[in-house]
């Protein structure tokens, strides 16, 4: 594990966001994006009857109904150790393979780094 202090700013900056939106919310997850302009994106696990979304997936769907085109860096915060294909898949299809997502646990410690390729 890596303490997020490791991090540069702006990525401690979306773990962060991350972490706040799944406590305060109370969800399983939390998430947060960078666009290309530097606008950060946050979200939590969508659970309704008719829409199940991840945190990563809502926060992917935020970012382009608000007009982004791509994305510099993804963050979620977890009591998984992996992002599921279908959040990698999200974060791809906005952001391109190469685009980092940041795994952290529930404490802000970082897991790990993937990229969504």
């Amino acid at each position: 594990m890596t303490d997020s202090t490791d991090l540069g700013p702006e990525d401690r900056k979306i773990v962060t966001l991350a972490r706040s939106v799944r406590a305060r919310n109370g969800v399983p997850e939390g998430a947060a994006v960078r666009d290309e302009t530097g606008r950060t994106y946050a979200a939590g696990t969508v659970a309704l009857e008719s829409l199940k979304l991840s945190a990563l997936q809502t926060a992917v769907a935020m970012a382009v109904a608000s007009g982004a085109t791509s994305l510099e860096a993804a963050a979620v915060v977890s009591g998984s150790v992996t992002a599921s294909d279908a959040d990698l898949a999200a974060v791809r299809d906005l952001g391109g393979a190469g685009t980092p997502v940041l795994l952290a646990a529930p404490d802000g410690t970082l897991r790990s780094s993937v990229t969504a390729g």
